[in-house]
């Protein structure tokens, strides 16, 4: 039936949402209500209403580049007169090649394959396949298990969720169904303080006493994204190199949050000078236009799993290096080399600074951080979600706060004014 005005057709989303559809991390019945999006634009959503948005959040930290982006929308459209999916089964194209090869021109060098897939969460259940195959493949099946820290978040799929924190974290109903892995506590040192050499003792001891069980060490490089919005100092990354080297385990990085440029760094890696053995990738690999995922190791990775029985990696998604998510990927690596990210993540770091310090003296605010264009504000107790989004929107900004944490992780291309309205509704949102 026709709806007239913009008020109706908005109600009818919305009613309709509620009835028919099930949002991430929301209950089926009686949800908060969701904000109807007609378009979106650079940095602004547009309502069906008509009210416009700063997005904060990059959908999620994946359009670094902004929304409808010509250069982008060019890259799908001109892939898509040529061909939108072939199976990559026996098959190749020129985008994936062309993809992996910039790729492995950016990331740490000694990285030297790329296994193409479809979501974050995907990205790392590969690495935890690679490294589990790679021990069977070398003899020693025993080393079977993944040692990471707490505090930490890689995914919601179920080997994903099996190394996100047990007790804290968003998957702690599923414990006793996931593989059992070893937990240490969350890097200690934050990012800009002295460094403590006791900030490792526990991972050295549990890495020195077991280390004949685990197969590798999955951790975030410096920034630890959904499971706390957690900054720790590169020299634990560094130290944690030295024990898998020392006690001879893989190392796997997720960079699916921190990667291209979101920390001041295009890898968070880099700020430790670290190679891992495994990188997962995601989110802004594709600007934001369509799920995608890059799982990198390196060689001796797949030389080992290609010399023992059955001889092949265990996995094959449908979607594998989609030529349309390639085509777009490696336009928006193009844009990222064109565009000065560098100098504006950190200008947005300076705005963020300054912005959101004055919420430290805020009642009930814990803590103020902020690393590249990532800005938190940790407060005491939960925040009320519905309070808090109702508050910025009223401010022009979208923002998704979570657990204890108000949060931004806006696109590098907003403006200097832009970014100041965000770290303003912020301020009033949590006064």
């Amino acid at each position: 039936m026709p709806l007239r005005g913009k008020k109706a057709r908005c109600d009818w989303l919305q009613k309709r949402d509620r009835e028919i559809l099930w949002h991430p991390y929301a209950p089926a019945e009686n949800p908060l209500s969701s904000y109807p999006v007609r378009e979106a634009e650079g940095v602004y959503l547009t309502l069906e209403d008509g009210r416009r948005l700063i997005d904060g959040m990059s959908s999620w930290w994946a359009v670094i580049h902004g929304y409808n982006h010509p250069r982008l929308n060019a890259a799908l459209a001109g892939q898509l007169e040529k061909m939108a999916h072939v199976m990559f089964g026996g098959l190749t194209h020129a985008p994936a090649v062309e993809l992996a090869e910039q790729l492995l021109a950016r990331v740490p060098a000694g990285l030297e394959r790329v296994f193409f897939s479809d979501s974050g969460s995907v990205a790392v259940e590969i690495a935890i396949k690679m490294a589990l195959q790679f021990w069977i493949a070398a003899g020693r099946p025993s080393k079977k298990r993944l040692l990471t820290v707490r505090g930490g978040y890689h995914g919601d799929t179920f080997a994903a969720m099996s190394v996100c924190d047990p007790v804290n974290g968003m998957h702690h109903l599923f414990t006793d169904l996931l593989m059992p892995q070893i937990f240490v506590p969350a890097p200690g040192v934050p990012y800009g303080c002295d460094w403590d050499e006791e900030a490792v003792a526990e991972i050295a001891a549990t890495i020195a006493r077991r280390h004949g069980e685990i197969a590798a060490v999955i951790i975030e490089p410096v920034v630890q994204g959904a499971g706390g919005m957690r900054f720790y100092h590169p020299e634990y990354l560094r130290r944690v190199r030295e024990l898998c080297d020392r006690y001879d385990l893989l190392l796997i990085v997720d960079e699916i949050a921190t990667g291209f440029g979101r920390t001041g760094r295009l890898f968070a890696c880099e700020f430790a000078g670290i190679t891992p053995d495994i990188m997962c990738l995601g989110k802004a690999l594709t600007g934001g236009y369509l799920s995608f995922a890059a799982t990198l190791t390196r060689g001796r990775v797949g030389e080992m799993i290609s010399a023992d029985d059955p001889g092949v990696l265990m996995h094959g998604p449908t979607f594998m290096a989609n030529p349309l998510a390639c085509s777009v990927a490696l336009a928006s690596l193009e844009l990222l080399d064109e565009f000065p990210w560098a100098a504006r993540v950190a200008r947005i770091e300076k705005l963020l600074r300054e912005g959101l310090e004055p919420c430290r003296g805020l009642p009930g605010v814990r803590d103020v951080r902020v690393l590249g264009a990532i800005g938190v504000v940790e407060t005491v107790d939960p925040v009320d979600v519905a309070r808090i989004q109702s508050r910025v929107v009223e401010c022009g900004v979208w923002l998704r706060p979570f657990a204890r944490l108000c949060y931004t992780m806006p696109p590098f291309v907003a403006t200097d004014d832009e970014i100041e309205k965000i770290t303003a509704a912020m301020r009033r949102a949590l006064a």
